[in-house]
């Protein structure tokens, strides 16, 4: 396929340089002609782990658009000199792709989260979006990853959402997509946020780039994982000033 979209490397991982706005217009156009297409929205925290675990980066080389989700991404590429327009989060792509396929009376795939808050996700889609249809809806909690991978085969999808979290989605999505020709896209805790069990940090935070702090304080048992950030943040400053030296 021809790259609808420029692109800016960090820490060799390519994003898509777009706006929210472009980036959904370009999913609809791909959904309607049955492309086959593998998103993957990504934060600091996954850039460190595909750095430390190779295995993983060979499968972020296979999607065919990585979004800048989180702040950090989008300050990694103004230190680099490669500014990027603007956070493009899992979450809201999620949502604008939901209400879009209500409209087009789209067939969705949901896989992820707890049995609890899956079934709460799928009443709210009823009540929110019913033309959408829901072609099948499974928990994050299975055995048999095959059995997982002939109902999503059988539901014939125009979109498939996974909610395991990273690395596992993506691993998923790599391993099966070419058996259903839609959008595969891995979105992490976004079952939760939709389903209301977690929230999501209000406005005024999300404006001052400090949503990871909102986060922090709902769920402290976070803060292992936050300490990546700094490491994150050396690590492209370093890199800067070996490319200017």
């Amino acid at each position: 396929m021809s790259a609808p979209f420029d692109t800016v490397s960090i820490l060799n991982v390519p994003f898509i340089k777009t706006t929210n706005q472009d980036f959904v217009a370009q999913l609809e156009q791909d959904v309607l002609a049955h492309q086959n297409r593998f998103v993957v929205t990504a934060n600091p925290e996954i850039l460190m782990y595909a750095r430390e675990h190779p295995e993983y980066q060979q499968v972020l080389q296979q999607a065919d658009y990585i979004t800048p989700d989180g702040i950090g991404v989008i300050q990694g590429a103004q230190i680099l000199g490669t500014p990027l327009p603007e956070r493009i989060t899992g979450y809201d792509t999620l949502l604008a792709l939901l209400k879009w396929g209500d409209k087009q009376h789209q067939r969705v795939f949901l896989l992820g989260a707890k049995p609890a808050v899956l079934k709460q996700v799928v009443a709210k889609l009823k009540s929110t979006a019913p033309n959408l249809v829901i072609a099948g809806a499974l928990d994050g909690y299975y055995d048999d990853e095959a059995a997982v991978v002939d109902q999503i085969t059988a539901a014939k999808p125009d979109m498939i959402f996974i909610a395991t979290g990273f690395p596992k989605q993506e691993f998923f999505i790599a391993a099966h997509r070419h058996q259903v020709d839609g959008l595969w896209m891995g979105i992490g805790g976004s079952f939760d946020v939709l389903a209301g069990t977690v929230k999501r940090a209000p406005k005024f935070w999300q404006k001052h780039h400090i949503e990871w702090l909102y986060r922090l304080i709902q769920e402290p048992s976070r803060f292992k994982r936050m300490l990546v950030l700094p490491r994150y943040l050396h690590l492209i400053k370093k890199i800067a000033k070996q490319s200017k030296s």
